[in-house]
């Protein structure tokens, strides 16, 4: 697989938005988005945020369907191309200044939106799936797609930015397990 080291001299974060304006500085040189340290980062930062505004934050957990079947037929100079073309689409899709699309690792990509309600963030998140199916990549006799859990919280100090990930991670947990290709809501 191609080198996905970070390229990154990490100033040190005083707010979130001096995160925000060093969002370009945190790229994976495969994918095009955040990096996961960068990711954690910027989470904990918005989560301080949204304590103090008590505003809504929500993370997007998505994984592509399949992806190890789909390198171990199709190589993974392949598998890099489709990463590639599912992170232009999380990009090109998640696109207000507050919003931070990372990868969370392997075939998994995650985005942060601040402000951002269950319903707006479901919508969001429906458009992704829908738009992946759309390129219309084959996969065996089906398409490449991706599965989607979705997770919002108005952050308190009793929670940590852990609870949201898990969240998320639980309703992407689902999405698979009942069919993948397809966006779950956290319970």
């Amino acid at each position: 697989m191609t080198d996905d080291r970070v390229s990154l001299s990490t100033p040190s974060y005083d707010s979130p938005h001096s995160i925000r304006h060093s969002k370009f500085k945190a790229k994976r040189g495969l994918t095009g988005l955040g990096n996961r340290r960068y990711f954690d980062e910027y989470l904990a930062a918005e989560w301080k945020r949204a304590i103090r505004t008590q505003s809504q934050l929500s993370l997007l957990m998505i994984d592509a369907d399949h992806f190890k079947r789909y390198n171990d037929t199709h190589g993974h100079m392949a598998g890099d191309e489709v990463l590639k073309q599912v992170a232009g689409v999380i990009q090109s899709t998640c696109n207000r200044s507050t919003d931070l699309a990372a990868r969370y690792g392997g075939e998994e990509f995650v985005v942060v939106m601040v402000d951002a309600s269950l319903a707006q963030s479901g919508t969001v998140a429906e458009r992704l799936v829908q738009s992946v199916r759309e390129l219309s990549i084959p996969h065996g006799s089906e398409r490449v797609t991706i599965s989607v859990g979705v997770a919002t919280t108005v952050p308190n100090e009793t929670h940590t930015p852990h609870d949201l990930i898990n969240a998320a991670d639980l309703a992407l947990f689902r999405a698979k397990s009942e069919g993948r290709d397809r966006v779950v809501y956290q319970e």
